[in-house]
């Protein structure tokens, strides 16, 4: 049963914590959402499914984002306390270290299991569901930008298309029109206009071109201030649209699940795996170390310390990026270093709490 400080310390905590996770997600939405539109620009996949994986990218990020609102989260409100003299007050109360620890705890289980649920589980499911609602999309000529009954510009062509009925999988076309302005090897402009009785959109075997496939119509192509143009009857007629770019940054080894990783040799997932299951390990050495490191008096300066405790953890988070980054490229055959960093940030943060926490306090004077 909690006593009324166990639940006082945890509303503190888990308000701190996720109004941390709420701004570090604003910052890292922007981020991300930049990346996003310039992929959009690139062609990697259309609009039509920009804020879904936007949502799926931010999904994947939170391995890292989490371990970073918890230590800074733990920081504001220890410190908050000791600034206020809370912790002062509390003390001569009678309350003990374990009226921190309790909640800590408490706090430290909840943070580990999500941490561990994301790094192992929803992070790699989301980032697949993002790859496959991109690659559907992609075959989709609704994500070309086409829809039934208005006039559109035409992908990557410079021209409009114009069907009536379109199926929900916007695989299949009704009746359609295209028209689209062309350039001869003369410099002499023709406007070619075909028509369809029906049609499809399919793609080649890499996804990364489109074509329209249009059934039983006409085709003319009339030069521009001339009229020797000519009309062409067809049973079948393809039209490519604009092609899928490639997203550089995709990464096939981060999708997959942690049994296929286990059997896959390559450094790359190597890497993967080490990187896994070290970020529950990097969470808890940083909660242990934001207990004794949030303790602070009232007249130092207020984010004097939560700006060391930044600072600190981008240069351990670059530090086992570097790590990733050996392993990936195979300069490394074992996951050894980034162990021993982990380790040793760990050992320094629970030598750290038990020195401060430890510690008897000194005895007064007699009068």
């Amino acid at each position: 049963m909690l006593s009324i400080l166990d639940r006082y310390f945890l509303r503190e905590l888990g308000t701190t914590i996720g109004a941390t996770v709420i701004v570090l997600l604003v910052i890292m939405a922007g981020t991300t959402f930049a990346h996003v539109l310039e992929q959009v620009a690139k062609g990697s996949f259309p609009a039509s499914v920009m804020f879904q994986v936007l949502g799926l990218n931010m999904v994947d990020t939170m391995s890292s984002m989490i371990p970073l609102a918890g230590f800074l989260g733990v920081l504001q409100t220890f410190g908050r306390m000791y600034r206020e003299s809370e912790m002062h007050v509390l003390a001569s109360s009678g309350m003990g270290m374990g009226g921190q620890l309790r909640p800590m705890a408490i706090v430290t289980v909840i943070l580990l299991v999500a941490v561990s649920a994301v790094s192992m589980w929803l992070g790699p499911l989301s980032s697949r569901t993002s790859d496959n609602l991109v690659a559907a999309a992609n075959r989709s000529v609704i994500a070309a930008g086409l829809d039934a009954g208005r006039f559109t510009e035409l992908p990557g062509k410079g021209g409009i298309i114009l069907v009536d009925t379109l199926s929900r999988d916007g695989q299949q076309l009704g009746r359609t029109f295209i028209a689209a302005e062309r350039t001869n090897r003369d410099g002499s402009l023709v406007m070619k206009m075909a028509t369809g009785q029906h049609g499809h959109l399919y793609s080649n075997s890499d996804s990364s071109d489109r074509y329209l496939a249009l059934y039983d119509g006409w085709q003319y192509e009339i030069p521009l201030g001339a009229d020797n143009w000519r009309r062409m009857q067809y049973e079948r007629n393809d039209s490519a649209l604009s092609a899928v770019q490639s997203d550089d940054e995709e990464d096939p080894i981060h999708n997959l699940n942690m049994v296929d990783l286990l059997h896959n040799t390559t450094p790359d997932a190597r890497a993967e795996f080490a990187w896994r299951t070290v970020v529950p390990l990097m969470t808890l050495a940083l909660l242990m170390l934001a207990m004794p490191l949030s303790k602070q008096t009232p007249r130092e300066p207020r984010y004097g310390r939560l700006l060391i405790a930044v600072l600190g953890f981008f240069l351990y988070y670059n530090l086992l990026e570097l790590c990733r980054g050996q392993l990936a490229k195979g300069h490394w055959h074992h996951a050894t270093p980034m162990w021993l960093l982990s380790m040793a940030l760990f050992v320094f943060a629970a030598w750290n709490f038990r020195s401060q926490y430890t510690a008897r306090a000194p005895r007064k004077a007699r009068a």
